[in-house]
């Protein structure tokens, strides 16, 4: 991909209310990034909606590459050779990737080691064990640079290849103190990601996008404790949902940070209680080629999208609600051409109209009275 190119790319992905699903949309209904950037302000006025789309500029843009380029970094778009290859099968997958490190760590097949921030010693260690030999096995380690049990996965791996995904920008890794950990990661053949821009402060919302990352870049995910309610069954929940498998560490019935795990156990995930056990499992899923046996879904093609008015926009928001609902519904009950109704949820989605959920359901977002 051109500069040229990856800067457009950069512009759109940066445009308020344009996610990776609207991201797809827009290229695969314009063709390119600069004609979609061209064309966002028609969009936006054919929903009715008054919010001012905030485009970056050129300039903003390009700051922005300038700032990565100061912190080592790079943006590699989806299809890319460094671009993580399992990642890019999944819902969605974001467009374009910050990356600190080596492109070579992500050649390795993956397994993503998750669980408690306030980790017990036993868990420490058991993440430290299994991420070693899992590692020396020709296997890189995915987990999201939180205190805990994710410190201790990418510390025992840093030796076979790790890769860190943060929430927030790559000049903003959280916890702090993991700042020195992400270096040492990159400078010793790992790498750093994140989907977010540079000076980006991660929020509450933004670590579950993290979560899917870790989850989506990896064959199977261990989970070594995890309390009931926590970030960690979030990137279980996602993984199963990818058809990535599940494992997890059991512990003890008195431990509170075993009450995840010890559910995900009984709701059918793999006990996991050494290395064996996690590479017997994931070994069928990778061929001798190296290239991941999961399906790849195309895109829809948008770029002969037939035309609607106000009368086919009418009939989709009339069919949606807050109840999220399959967009094939959608399709047979409005009796629609599909690319029509992909073109007004593109429309509904850049106007701040539409929630997208897990498994590609959709809901409609009722504007505050």
């Amino acid at each position: 991909m051109s500069d040229r190119q990856r800067i457009a790319w950069l512009r759109l992905i940066r445009t308020s209310n344009v996610g990776p699903a609207s991201f797809r949309d827009l290229i695969n209904r314009f063709g390119s990034a600069e004609t979609a950037l061209e064309m966002l302000p028609e969009l936006m006025a054919a929903t009715g909606s008054r919010r001012t789309v905030h485009i970056p500029s050129l300039s903003d843009a390009e700051a922005e590459m300038d700032k990565a380029n100061r912190h080592g970094a790079r943006f590699v778009c989806v299809g890319e050779p460094d671009y993580p290859p399992l990642l890019k099968l999944i819902d969605h997958p974001p467009p374009l990737l910050a990356i600190i490190g080596k492109g070579e760590v992500f050649r390795l097949p993956a397994i993503a080691i998750v669980g408690a921030r306030n980790a017990s010693l036993a868990g420490i260690k058991m993440a430290r064990t299994l991420a070693g030999e899992i590692g020396r096995e020709g296997y890189s380690i995915v987990s999201g640079l939180a205190r805990g049990i994710d410190t201790a996965a990418h510390q025992g791996s840093l030796a076979s290849g790790t890769i860190g995904v943060l929430a927030g920008g790559l000049d903003m890794p959280y916890p702090p103190e993991n700042a020195s950990l992400c270096r040492e990661i990159a400078d010793r053949g790992g790498a750093v990601v994140s989907e977010m821009p540079f000076g980006w402060q991660p929020r509450a919302q933004d670590f579950p996008r993290r979560n899917r990352l870790v989850a989506g870049t990896a064959l199977g995910l261990v989970v070594i404790e995890a309390a009931k309610r926590s970030g960690s069954l979030i990137s279980a929940r996602l993984a199963g949902e990818m058809g990535r498998l599940v494992f997890a560490v059991p512990g003890s019935p008195l431990d509170p940070r075993a009450g995840g795990t010890n559910g995900l156990l009984k709701d059918g995930a793999t006990l996991v209680t050494e290395a064996s056990d996690v590479l017997g499992a994931v070994a069928p899923l990778y061929a001798p080629s190296r290239t991941p046996n999961l399906p790849l879904e195309e895109p829809p093609d948008l770029s002969h999208s037939p035309s609607h008015g106000d009368g086919e926009r009418n009939l989709i928001m009339e069919a949606l609600g807050p109840t999220p609902m399959e967009v094939d519904d959608i399709i047979a009950h409005t009796g629609l051409h599909p690319a029509q109704v992909s073109m007004i949820l593109l429309e509904l989605d850049l106007a701040g109209r539409l929630e997208r959920h897990s498994g590609g359901s959709i809901s409609l977002v009722f504007p505050d009275a």
